[in-house]
């Protein structure tokens, strides 16, 4: 199977937020287990969301779906560990786009984690899939297109 290589144009960062990992966070092979990285960059979406007055459901019943998820990982995080997760979007489209996520080690300034997280706006009171809302793409004015 080829390798997945994930890598953005710096100019699509629009938020960044640090998350420490847990001792619970940690694997028997004692790092940083990918169920945790999956939970820290969950973490790390809903607050660049709400920073930027996003939120989870509004009352039409709308709100952001997660369809996708691809991550890749270049260097291990244990337990204490202060993680920065920069969070930017790109590759919008009538219904969606992508949610970035690069993590590093501020400390020794390593790479951690490259991630990928594919979003659409779904009603889920009507159970269908929406156009991206106007006010949300006006947010992020340097996202690029696929159309």
């Amino acid at each position: 199977m080829a390798r997945l290589h994930l890598d953005f144009p710096e100019d699509q960062y629009y938020y960044s937020t640090p998350l420490t990992v847990r001792v619970t966070d940690v694997n028997g092979a004692n790092h940083l287990g990918n169920d945790s990285m999956i939970s820290m960059i969950s973490e790390a979406r809903a607050r660049f969301l709400f920073e930027f007055g996003v939120p989870e459901t509004e009352r039409d019943g709308t709100g952001i779906i997660v369809t996708d998820l691809a991550t890749t990982y270049r260097a291990e995080a244990h337990a204490r560990d202060s993680l920065l997760f920069e969070v930017g979007v790109m590759d919008f489209n009538k219904y969606g786009g992508d949610i970035t996520f690069r993590v590093t080690r501020p400390r020794d300034k390593k790479l951690v984690a490259m991630a990928k997280s594919g979003f659409v706006f779904y009603n889920y009171k009507v159970g269908q899939v929406v156009a991206m809302p106007d006010d949300f793409r006006a947010k992020f004015p340097r996202a690029n297109w696929t159309d």
